[in-house]
Order: C-alpha cells, then sequence, then structure tokens
C-alpha cells in the first residue's frame, strides 16, 4: 500500500455509500483491489441505486453487523464520523485487520501518483475539482479524480454516481478537506488554495494547515483575493506561486467584462498578457474565480491556456450545486447543496442577479449543525431574501439515534420573521414541498436546499412534476 500499489489487496469501506467513499471504493476497484463494504442507508433501505452500481462494480456488500469482516488481511476503512462501538469496527479490532480512516487511504494514493494535484479551500472545493477534471479529462490526459460531489458531464445511464473518475493517465486530482486536519497527509505537486473562511478552526491552525499544504507544492494556485490565502502565498518564493483574481489585473490569471446569465457567465481572462473570451456552463462570479483556480492548476500541469480554456467551457455543474433540475408554467426549480450560511448566501446573490421571487425551501442537515449555526443562519436570511420571496423549512434530517432537539427548524423561522422575513415552518417536508409549489407564479424560481440526503434531489423532481400537472 506504501506505493500506492493496491492490486490484489482487500478492503473493507464501512459506510461505503458515503460521499467520500464511493469514490474511493471505485478507485479501489478500478486499480483492481478487492473491495467490500457496508452502510447504514443500505439495511435501511435508502437510496438503492447508488448501491446496484457499487455492485456492478464486483463491490460486495454486507449488513453493517461485523458479517462482512472476516479475514485479518483485510484493510478495514471508516471516516471519522463512524464510531467505535459499530460492529464492523469492533469485529476489525477483534480479528486484527489494519484500519484506515478515509482521508489516510486517499492521501496514500494521492502522494504515489505520477502527479497529485490537491484542491483545498474553504468552498469551492468540489467546483474546482469538476473543472479540473473537466479540462484535463477533454485534453486526453486521462486523469484519476477524487471528489466529493457527482460531476454531470461525467454522468451517464452507466455511470449515475460518477463522483469519481478512475484514469490511467499522471494526474490524481482531489479535493482535500481541512476540518479534520487530514490535509497535513496530502504531498501535492500542484496545490490550489481557493479560500480561507474560518469555520472549522481556529485562524491560527487553518494557517498552519493550508500554509503547510501550499509549501509542499511545486506550484500553489492561490486566489489572491481573499486576504489569508494571499498572505499565505506570499511566504513562498514568487516563481512557485500563481495568483489568481477578479479585480487584481496585476494577478497571474485575472478576469474582466463578466456577463452574467441565470445559468451561465461570460467574462475575458487576463493571462500572460493575453486576452481571452470564457463562456462557462455555470453561473455566479464565485465560479469565475472557481475557473480562473482551475486554469491556473491545469496551467501548472503543463497545459497551454487555450487547453484549459477548452476544457473550462465544457464544464456543466456538479449534481446538487446550482442544479438546474427543470422549469413548468414559467417556473424554474434549482437543487442546491447549500446548507451554511456563506453557501446559502451564494445561491440567493446568484438568483437575486435576475428579476423574479425566490420560494426557498431548506431542510436543515441535523439538529447539531442547526444548533451551531442559528444566529448565523437567521441573519444571512434576513439579509439575503427579499422582501417578496418566501422561505419554508421543514424538519431537520434525523436518522436515527438519540439526539438532543435544542433548536429547532421552528426557532430558526421565527429569528427570520422577528428579523422581517417572510419565512414559514412546515414539519412534515412533503407538505413544505407542496405548499411551494402551490405558492409559485410564473417568473418565480423554487430552490431546494439542504445537505445529507440524497432524497432532496428526487423531491426537487417532483415538484417540476406537480407545476407540470397544475
Amino acid at each position: 500500500m506504501h506505493d500506492g500499489n493496491v492490486s490484489g489487496q482487500r478492503f473493507f469501506l464501512v459506510g461505503i455509500g458515503g460521499s467520500g467513499m464511493m469514490p474511493l471504493a471505485m478507485i479501489l476497484r478500478g486499480r483492481g483491489a478487492i473491495v467490500a463494504g457496508s452502510d447504514r442507508g443500505l439495511d435501511q433501505g435508502r437510496v438503492t441505486p447508488k448501491f446496484d452500481g457499487l455492485r456492478a462494480l464486483g463491490v460486495e456488500l454486507f449488513a453493517q453487523d461485523g458479517s462482512g469482516v472476516t479475514t485479518p488481511d483485510q484493510i478495514v476503512v471508516a471516516s471519522a464520523a463512524v464510531e467505535e462501538t459499530v460492529a464492523d469496527m469492533v469485529a476489525a479490532t477483534r480479528i486484527g485487520c489494519r484500519r484506515m480512516s478515509r482521508a489516510e487511504l486517499n492521501a496514500a494514493l494521492f502522494n504515489a501518483a505520477v502527479q497529485p494535484i490537491g484542491v483545498a479551500g474553504t468552498s469551492g472545493k468540489s467546483t474546482v475539482t469538476g473543472m479540473i477534471a473537466t479540462i484535463l479529462h477533454h485534453a486526453g490526459r486521462d486523469p484519476t479524480v477524487m471528489n466529493g460531489a457527482v460531476m454531470k458531464y461525467f454522468a451517464s445511464a452507466d455511470r449515475p454516481f460518477a463522483s469519481a473518475l478512475v484514469g490511467q493517465g499522471d494526474p490524481y486530482v482531489s479535493e482535500v478537506d481541512e476540518s479534520d486536519g487530514s490535509i497535513a497527509l496530502y504531498r501535492p505537486q500542484v496545490a490550489v488554495l481557493n479560500n480561507v473562511s474560518l469555520d472549522h478552526k481556529s485562524l491560527d491552525e487553518l494557517n498552519r494547515l493550508f500554509g503547510d499544504f501550499i509549501g509542499h507544492a511545486r506550484v500553489a494556485v492561490v486566489n489572491a483575493d481573499n486576504a489569508d490565502a494571499a498572505r499565505l502565498a506570499m511566504a513562498l518564493p514568487p516563481r512557485r506561486v500563481m495568483r489568481f483574481s477578479l479585480t487584481d489585473t496585476s494577478a497571474d490569471l485575472s478576469a474582466t467584462d463578466l456577463d452574467a446569465a441565470p445559468f451561465a457567465i461570460r467574462f475575458t481572462l487576463v493571462a500572460d498578457g493575453q486576452r481571452k473570451p470564457v463562456a462557462l456552463g455555470v453561473p455566479g462570479r464565485h465560479n469565475v474565480a472557481n475557473a480562473l483556480a482551475a486554469i491556473g492548476a491545469a496551467v501548472a500541469a503543463g497545459l497551454p491556456l487555450e487547453q484549459a480554456v477548452a476544457g473550462v467551457e465544457r464544464f456543466t455543474g456538479l449534481r446538487r450545486r446550482f442544479d438546474f433540475v427543470g422549469e413548468a408554467g414559467g417556473i424554474a426549480v434549482i437543487d442546491d447543496f447549500g446548507h451554511n450560511p456563506d453557501k446559502i448566501a451564494a445561491t440567493l446573490d446568484t438568483l437575486h442577479a435576475f428579476p423574479g421571487r425566490v420560494i426557498a425551501m431548506f431542510q436543515p442537515h441535523g439538529y447539531g449543525p442547526l444548533k451551531v449555526m442559528r444566529a448565523e443562519l437567521a441573519a444571512m436570511f434576513a439579509t439575503h431574501l427579499h422582501a417578496d420571496d418566501l422561505l419554508v423549512l421543514p424538519d431537520p434530517v434525523y436518522q436515527g439515534g438519540t439526539v438532543a432537539r435544542e433548536v429547532t427548524s421552528a426557532d430558526v423561522v421565527q429569528d427570520v420573521t422577528l428579523a422581517g422575513g417572510h419565512a414559514l415552518h412546515i414539519p412534515d417536508r412533503a407538505a413544505a414541498a407542496a405548499h411551494c409549489v402551490a405558492q409559485a407564479r410564473p417568473g418565480d424560481r423554487i430552490v431546494v436546499m439542504g445537505a445529507r440526503d440524497d432524497t432532496l434531489s428526487l423531491l426537487a423532481a417532483e415538484m417540476v412534476e406537480r407545476l407540470r400537472d397544475r
């Protein structure tokens, strides 16, 4: 495993259906490993197509009761969220299986690659990773890609869960997470640092983690518009840094003449004294910054600028990231992963760049996060919702276990209402969705938001059907 060669090795993935685990299963299988796994969602009968997809790849699936962990030569891989008391972990300890975290395994594969390209930062990681994947694939580099979201460009009927690409080429592109500190395991040749906003850890710790990460790279591609990221880049020799900016034309890559449309945006790329028109198939200023990051990474990986631009123009977005689901009767439905204040605000701003009322249905992704984010969520909604917009909150995602319900959707609705916003708490999600459909008029945009719940996409598609039937 130390040299990254996994062919013939046995792996058992606990929580194999998770957004971070499923792409690893696909990459391991693609490299000849013997892969099995378990998932709580499978035991509960949820979202079967992704499990069918894993079985089609030759992955054996077990109940999460320890029955799949049987021999000491299995390497048992689990994300940080899996408790030691889970039967599979108990069995691994009893039998003496080697244990790896999800991040340790991904880092081992990444570091062993000929050309590891890592994407870090608080927001935009999945999008930039998807953009780089599209550029490299289009250029014939046949990359391996580890992404936490489905890349629509690579999704097809026989590959509906394209959150990973398994390539034979040199590049291994991966998003790298700072929230659990595992970013310290990665040794990128090309490192992207999107933005540093201080959610998860203290400023000092984040700056140390991100600073070390870009310090390992041959070239660091850094967002000069973000104060923390720009300062970290100052510690590196200038020849090892590529700066990108939406405001500073002296940066290595900058954008001018931004021309926005509801589901796209055009701009002029200024790089190396050249000016090139770029037409993106995804909307919003934040995606122009993401595109600059991806173009920079591709150029740092040895591609000519023309190829980088041609590739990024083919990027069609990620599933559940401002994802246009359909339209009926002049009403558009958008499915979005927005679940923290920054991401929801970016989605609302992108919608409000164009006329029309927004009807937002936001399903919080748990009672714990809701308690932590209550004040920031309420303040953000109060600022970013327009006077005639409507916000509807069903109850948070609940997937079993004991959980303190100290802050509920009703509390957030009350906060937003007190701040002058138009918000409703409709506990049952189906009823909440039905209310949004009933209220919608031509010109409105309905946006379905939330994380950790694959069924929100199905709900958004049902809403389009309901609108068609009206």
